[in-house]
């Protein structure tokens, strides 16, 4: 057994990982560098999500008709850096308009806790106030007029490539 894989196998023993648990720590830990892992869901309990983002979060206030009503304040990731434990099956959906952006909230208790935006549709918007304690260190709030929607969109210089990886 080289080093290596004595280390290896040290770890997986230490921290009671299997190999697949092992590798996708380890794959975390390489692919997400300088991110930390946020975890939240909504009021109930029913859905319940991870998301990679800096613990330094850049938050869009919209002033869109449903963003005001609902106080959709949000942050923007890539798809690939979201994943939904628990509640696919509670989810519903509400669209408007153009029916692009996908307003998921939860069944039992109405939270919206992440959305599809119109803007990033390959992305989630994240509602920071959704997330769990103790991984958020700054917010920074940006408001965006989102009842001039199209020339916001336009004259913004970074928010279509928030859901970039």
């Amino acid at each position: 057994i080289s080093a290596q894989s004595g280390r290896w196998a040290a770890f997986q023993e230490r921290h009671r990982l299997s190999c697949e648990e092992a590798a996708r720590l380890l794959l975390d830990a390489y692919e997400y560098r300088g991110l930390v892992k946020h975890t939240g869901g909504c009021h109930c309990g029913a859905v319940c999500f991870e998301v990679w983002a800096s613990a330094d979060l850049h938050v869009f206030n919209c002033n869109c008709s449903v963003c005001t009503k609902k106080q959709n304040r949000h942050f923007i990731v890539p798809a690939s850096r979201f994943k939904l434990l628990k509640g696919a099956d509670n989810l519903t959906t509400y669209t408007f308009n153009t029916h692009r952006a996908q307003h998921t909230f939860c069944k039992t208790c109405g939270v919206q806790s992440f959305y599809t935006p119109r803007s990033n549709p390959d992305g989630y918007g994240i509602a920071p106030h959704c997330l769990d304690d103790g991984t958020v260190q700054t917010i920074v709030t940006e408001d965006i007029n989102g009842k001039d929607w199209e020339k916001a969109v336009k004259e913004h210089k970074t928010i279509r490539d928030m859901s970039k990886p």
